[in-house]
C-alpha cells in the first residue's frame, strides 16, 4: 500500500474498529495496548494481527507536544540494570544533548512481549528515529516502526539488512580470545554461562569460544544457559557447577562472572588457583571485585555516541544518507581471576 494511504488510514482508525475486526470488546483492545499480560494469548494474537492489518497507532500526539516533535528519540535497552548499557546510554543521551534532542529510554528486560510493548509506545509519541538491542534474533522487533517510516539503528547487534544502520562488537571474536585465553592457561574443561541463545550476543560470544577450542584441538565446552544475565543468575549457575567443577567458566558479561565469583569464594573454592574465571564487557566494577576479574572489553561509550550520530544523519539527510553496518573488535583485559 502507497505510504500516503497507509498515513491516511492511521489517523482514522480507533479502538472501536480494531475491536469490532476482531470481535472483542473495546477495553480488551485497550487491555492488549496498556496491559497485555491480562488478555489470553490467543485472543491477544487475535487482536494484534487486527492492529497489524489496519495499520493502527494511538494518538501520540499530545506526548509529542510534551516532549517536543521532532527532537525527541527513543532509545530501547535490553537490560537497564547493566552497567554496560548504562555507559552506552550516557553515550547517546550525551550526543543527544548537545544536538539538543530529548531521549525517551525503555528497558525490555530481555522480554519480547515488553519490548513490542515498548516500540508501539515510541510510534505514539511520534519519536523521530529509535536506537535499540533487540530481545531476540530470529524475529523482526523493527517491523512496526520501519512501517511507519521511523528511522531505526541497531545498538550492540548487527543488522542483517543493507538497509538497516547498525553499530556493534564482534562477540565471535570476542569469544574466541576468551576462550583461547583460559586454553592457554592451561584449562581443558570450560563452561559457559550466558543467557538465551536467541539473543545475539550470546549466540556469538558462545560460537567464539566453541571455534576456539576446534583451532586449538582439545578441550570441551560446556554450557549452562540462565534466563536473566545478573549477578543472582551468576550465583545459581555457579551453585550447580559445584559438584562437577570445570577448569575455569567463561560468563557471557561480567554481572554473571561477580556472581559466580562471590558463590566460589562463599564455598572455599579458590580462584584462580582452583577455577580460572573470565567475564566479557569490563564494566568499571571488573578491576574492583574481591578478586580483579578478567574480561573482554567493549567501549560502550562510544557505541552509544556513534549509534546516536547514524541516527541522526539519517534523520536529516534521509535521500543522501548511507546505511554502515559498523564493528568495532574486543580487546582482552588480564587480571587476577586468570593469573596462576
Amino acid at each position: 500500500m502507497p505510504r500516503s494511504e497507509a498515513g491516511s488510514r492511521d489517523r482514522t482508525v480507533g479502538i472501536k474498529q480494531v475491536a469490532l475486526h476482531a470481535g472483542v470488546s473495546a477495553g480488551t483492545v485497550s487491555n492488549v495496548l496498556n496491559r497485555p499480560e491480562r488478555v489470553a494469548a490467543e485472543t491477544r494474537a487475535r487482536v494484534e494481527q487486527v492492529i497489524k492489518e489496519l495499520g493502527f497507532v494511538r494518538n501520540g500526539s499530545a506526548a509529542s507536544l510534551r516532549f517536543g516533535h521532532g527532537r525527541t528519540i527513543g532509545l530501547m535497552m535490553l537490560d537497564l540494570g547493566n552497567p554496560f548499557f548504562t555507559e552506552m546510554a550516557r553515550g547517546v543521551e550525551d550526543l543527544m544533548s548537545e544536538r539538543e534532542y530529548g531521549v525517551i529510554l525503555c528497558g525490555s528486560a530481555g522480554q519480547e512481549l515488553r519490548e513490542e510493548r515498548n516500540m508501539r509506545m515510541l510510534a505514539e509519541q511520534q519519536v523521530r528515529g529509535v536506537l535499540v538491542t533487540p530481545v531476540n534474533d530470529n524475529r523482526d522487533s523493527l517491523a512496526l516502526l520501519r512501517e511507519r517510516g521511523i528511522p531505526t539503528v541497531m545498538l550492540d547487534h548487527a543488522a542483517t539488512r543493507a538497509d538497516q544502520c547498525s553499530v556493534t562488537v564482534d562477540d565471535v571474536t570476542g569469544g574466541h580470545l576468551a576462550a583461547s585465553h583460559l586454553l592457554e592457561r592451561g584449562a581443558r574443561d570450560i563452561v559457559f554461562v550466558g543467557g538465551p541463545l536467541t539473543t545475539r550476543q550470546n549466540a556469538d560470544r558462545r560460537a567464539g569460544a566453541l571455534r576456539a577450542l576446534r583451532e586449538a584441538g582439545h578441550g570441551t565446552l560446556r554450557e549452562m544457559i540462565v534466563e536473566e544475565m545478573t549477578s543472582r543468575a551468576g550465583d545459581e549457575a555457579a551453585e550447580h557447577l559445584l559438584a562437577e567443577l570445570p577448569d575455569a567458566i567463561f560468563c557471557a558479561n561480567d554481572l554473571l562472572a561477580m556472581g559466580v565469583l562471590r558463590l566460589l569464594l562463599q564455598q572455599g573454592v579458590r580462584v584462580p588457583g582452583r577455577v580460572l574465571l573470565i567475564g566479557y564487557d569490563d564494566i568499571e566494577y571488573a578491576r574492583a571485585s574481591a578478586i580483579p576479574l578478567t574480561s573482554i572489553r567493549q567501549p560502550p561509550y562510544k557505541l552509544g555516541q556513534i549509534a546516536a550520530e547514524l541516527l541522526l544523519d539519517e534523520c536529516d539527510h534521509p535521500g543522501s544518507h548511507v546505511h554502515q553496518q559498523i564493528m568495532f573488535q574486543p580487546e582482552l583485559i588480564v587480571r587476577e581471576s586468570t593469573s596462576r
